[in-house]
């Protein structure tokens, strides 16, 4: 029977315990020392007693007795087994007695955490998709991973545990994704770092790799998009620029899956200390900031549980910045106010000096360094790759023609979705009418096959027939995004965003919510300040995300033959619009006005590989797809059990009121008793509850029941609509049912209840009331309860005004 095998940290063993020791973390001088005190791995290690005071603690390897306080002991992980004895017994070959614990030692030793990290647009996301076969979004733009993506893969016997994380410029704490890929891997402590680097951009992205070398990572280099510094006839050394800089850097083209087998050979190489590249160095800042630093790494060693987990010179460079996050770790040590008044007594002699702040003269020590690596590594004209984007961008992004080009796009992709997609819209659609005329000849009436054609058939059929038109929706965004004209797009965008109190690469959230609204909230996070990031955040749900196109898509259908695009076009511009305005209102209201700096690479263009596009597309045809068997499947099945019960006599079995009212429309005596039937099911007391809030807008009771249900999720709608229509239950479309869908109680009994004019009221209810529970809850982890509660508030009574202007104002003229 196979031993299970336990991951701890040496602190955590109890007395008498023991275990083999995997890892050894830490930094410098502690690292060195304890393993030259034998905490290798393979060893193992026996816990003998505690101190007193529980600290320090006495420990057995190699038969020593060694003590260790526990902070130290942290930083060392063993693994246990359920016999922990077989498994340290080990002969002067150093093999095992037993399969059993050979196995124990090898599953515990081969299990390697590895960071990935670049600047955005590196193609970090793309290299993690190729080595973990991911399905993570890839764009050619930064901020497309806002969040750290893991992956388990195997290799050559070993367990790698893979972190994608966010795309970052520089490790300091401008922005929080530099605090978060900072604090991950100081508190994470990965095994190897493995830095992506562009290489048509080398010197831009290798800064990052200077802060790397300052925290003392293992890290291997990621020589990313490879083939375009071939293609453009330049000459680079990488091997002797990696025995420079102590870090072995490998060629690939994520892409394309090049290279990645012989990274993560390296990576293991590097892991298993046999990679003969890999060594310590420093990075020399000038004779007086050299000072200062030996200074205070000096005062900094007096403290051995800091300098255990993190790098002395590192912690000294980052209090001569005056970085906030270090000097709160600073406040670990016993001599915390000696250091403090020493760092800013240095940074002051600093900048006297070179009349500049100490991170200026850091940041341009460190381009030096890079500029004279490159020097004698590097031959080519790095203004080769942009001679290309410059031709087109003087197209794409004209003063002149910028705009009127994306508006013309968006015009084609929204025509596309409606033309292109409207053919096996079609063919989807008698083909959930012919299952549904299948099932009502095969079944015999009843309970169940009401729920199945009416429930299950109506409502996810009336759904799942608009998957071509969002699986087209995303191949045009996807297409924009692997190009590079998204970027484009928020550099044409910034000047007007401004105005309107927002920064530029606020655009990049607001597009993306076209897409989905959760990840265009997430993606909020690239954006430096607060405000910013609040404000975009609360016009996101303004930009009509695809799980509206569906309701677009039906009613456009059913009521506008003509100008198909357009109709759909004016809708997302009224969402942006009332963004736009919603910016201004809330800043004024809100906010102070304080403006970030538009900062936002333009990187070259790039043909997108069909793969990378159909991977993206097709992702998002499958979330589709898990919704309609899951959330959208409930729901419908929910609206048809509310729709069917009471049974009408059991309820209400001679209600004269409502015979009459009934009556009024005109129906034959069938269609009467299935009006009624709805009239005093659970969903249509429901109905009638919140109808004096809609009526003002054209709608009856079945409409608001369809628009509440949208706060799971507004495909729902659509199929709360199929179901109290009764789609599926005949050859008759929800298309046809809705245009022929009339009033059953009231003045207008029997009138029609939808018109071009209602259709358009509600497309526009639909585009700006309330977020989905999803995009809710993503504000909410966000922003905070207050700021989820007030776009909930905020957006429903803009929609109900907006509508109620758009109903009434339209009525005096159709």
């Amino acid at each position: 029977m196979d031993n299970q095998i336990i991951t701890k940290r040496l602190s955590d063993l109890r007395t008498a315990e023991r275990g083999v020791i995997t890892k050894v973390y830490g930094h410098g001088s502690f690292r060195k020392r304890i393993i030259e005190m034998g905490f290798v791995r393979g060893k193992c290690v026996t816990v003998i007693k505690n101190a007193p005071f529980q600290d320090p603690v006495e420990y057995e390897i190699m038969g020593y007795h060694i003590a260790l306080r526990r902070s130290e002991a942290q930083l060392i992980e063993v693994s246990v087994s359920d016999a922990p004895a077989a498994a340290c017994r080990m002969e002067a070959n150093r093999t095992f007695e037993d399969e059993s614990a050979n196995r124990f030692l090898h599953q515990a030793g081969h299990v390697i955490n590895v960071a990935l990290v670049g600047n955005p647009n590196s193609g970090k996301t793309s290299l993690f998709n190729s080595a973990s076969g991911s399905r993570e979004r890839v764009g050619n733009y930064g901020g497309v991973t806002v969040d750290a993506k893991t992956a388990t893969m195997r290799r050559n016997g070993y367990t790698i545990h893979l972190v994608d994380l966010p795309g970052t410029y520089s490790l300091t704490e401008y922005s929080p994704e530099e605090l978060y890929v900072r604090e991950h891997i100081l508190q994470k402590m990965p095994d190897v770092v493995i830095n992506v680097v562009d290489a048509s951009n080398l010197e831009r992205n290798l800064y990052l790799t200077t802060q790397l070398i300052d925290m003392d990572m293992k890290v291997v280099i990621a020589l990313n998009m490879y083939d375009e510094l071939e293609q453009a006839d330049a000459q680079f050394d990488y091997p002797l620029l990696g025995q420079m800089i102590g870090i072995p850097i490998v060629p690939t083209v994520a892409a394309k899956e090049q290279g990645i087998d012989t990274l993560f050979d390296t990576v293991i190489d590097v892991f298993e200390d046999n990679e003969p590249t890999v060594r310590h160095i420093h990075i020399n800042y000038g004779e007086d900031v050299e000072r200062s630093i030996g200074l205070l790494q000096d005062m900094i060693w007096q403290n051995s549980d800091v300098v255990a987990r993190y790098s002395s010179r590192y912690l000294a460079i980052k209090l001569l910045e005056g970085d906030r996050a270090t000097v709160n770790v600073s406040k670990e040590c016993k001599n915390y106010f000696e250091i403090e008044e020493a760092a800013r007594r240095e940074a002051s002699r600093i900048e006297k000096a070179y009349g500049e702040r100490v991170e200026t003269v850091i940041t341009d020590a460190k381009y030096g360094f890079i500029a004279g690596a490159l020097q004698e590594t590097y031959a080519g004209d790095p203004t080769l790759k942009n001679q290309r984007a410059s031709r087109i961008d003087r197209v794409l992004t004209n003063r002149w023609l910028g705009i009127p080009i994306f508006i013309a796009i968006l015009w084609l992709m929204f025509q596309t979705t409606f033309t292109l997609g409207g053919y096996p819209m079609e063919w989807i659609e008698s083909l959930f009418a012919g299952l549904g005329n299948v099932i009502s000849t095969a079944m015999p009436d009843g309970t169940l096959k009401e729920l199945i054609v009416d429930g299950i058939i109506g409502g996810v059929g009336g759904v799942i027939v608009f998957l071509p038109n969002i699986l087209i929706l995303f191949l045009f965004i996807s297409f924009m995004e692997d190009t590079g004209y998204m970027a484009r797009a928020a550099f044409i965008m910034d000047r007007a965003m401004h105005k309107i109190g927002l920064h530029g690469k606020s655009f990049i959230p607001l597009l993306m919510g076209f897409g989905c609204g959760v990840p265009a909230i997430m993606a909020t996070r690239t954006l430096e300040s607060r405000k910013d990031r609040i404000l975009t955040m609360m016009i996101v749900p303004f930009m009509s995300c695809s799980a509206r196109l569906p309701v677009y898509t039906l009613l456009i259908a059913a009521f506008f033959p003509t100008n198909q695009g357009l109709i759909l076009l004016s809708i997302y511009a009224i969402g942006t619009l009332i963004g736009i305005l919603s910016s201004v209102v809330l800043k004024n209201l809100f906010f102070r006005k304080e403006e970030a700096p538009f900062v936002m690479e333009l990187p070259p263009y790039r043909w997108p590989t069909v793969k990378s596009v159909a991977r993206h597309t097709w992702g998002k045809g499958v979330q589709y797809l898990k919704k309609m068997g899951s959330v959208i499947l409930i729901a419908s099945v929910i609206v048809w059990a509310l729709m069917t019960y009471p049974k009408q006599p059991e309820i209400i079995p001679n209600d004269p009121a409502l015979h009459a009212s009934v009556a009024q429309a005109d129906l034959p005596s069938e269609e009467q008793q299935a009006a009624e039937q709805q009239e005093q099911s659970y969903i249509g007391q429901l109905g009638h509850l919140i109808e004096p809030a809609i009526r003002p807008l054209g709608f009856d009771w079945r409409i608001g029941v369809s628009l509440l249900s949208g706060f799971a999720a507004k495909e729902i709608v659509v199929s709360t609509m199929a179901v109290l229509t009764g789609a599926g239950e005949d050859e008759a479309s929800l298309t046809e049912n809705l245009q022929g869908q009339t009033y059953t109680s009231g003045p207008k009994a029997g009138e029609k209840v939808f018109t071009p004019l209602v259709a358009y009221t509600m497309m526009i209810f639909i585009l700006l009331y309330f977020p989905c529970a999803a995009a809710i809850a993503a504000i909410r982890k966000e922003a905070g309860w207050r700021w989820a509660l007030f776009s909930v508030l905020y957006t429903t009574s803009l929609a109900w005004i907006l509508s109620f202007l758009v109903y009434q104002i339209g009525s005096r003229f159709v």
